[in-house]
């Protein structure tokens, strides 16, 4: 695990998603379970596809993801996602997740990084083209 203190959370970004892991969430040592926090990232790279892909998309892919520090029960987790691909079906999505620890002196600990890909499909499942992106 690599050491990567945050002063603050991303500037001028706004979480897709923000979630508080829960003792259920851990095991025995109050360490949160990695595939909790996979399934919170997946939620979180899911919601700008879903937005770009103008519907459903599912996951067929994750790229990589690196578990840089370990998340606590009680971590304030905040999880930023910004699409960095689009192909002719699919979306791939960077995710970063921060936790703020220590309520009264905040520290911020970036503890996960993800790209996952997600393919667009219609009503029966199957892949669907992205529609091109409209000029407002």
């Amino acid at each position: 695990m690599t050491d990567t203190l945050q002063t603050s959370l991303p500037q001028g970004k706004m979480p897709q998603l923000r979630v508080m892991p829960m003792p259920a969430d851990a095991n025995v040592h109050g360490d949160v379970f990695g595939g909790w926090i996979m399934a919170q990232v997946d939620i979180a790279g899911s919601l700008p596809a879903v937005r770009r892909a103008n519907g459903r998309v599912a996951t067929v892919a994750v790229n990589s993801f690196v578990f840089k520090q370990p998340v606590f029960v009680g971590d304030l987790l905040s999880l930023y996602a910004d699409i960095v691909k689009v192909g002719n079906t699919s979306i791939t999505v960077n995710v970063e997740v921060y936790a703020e620890r220590n309520r009264l002196q905040v520290e911020i600990v970036k503890v996960t990084e993800a790209t996952l890909t997600y393919v667009a499909t219609d009503e029966n499942r199957q892949r669907r083209p992205i529609p091109p992106l409209v000029e407002e």
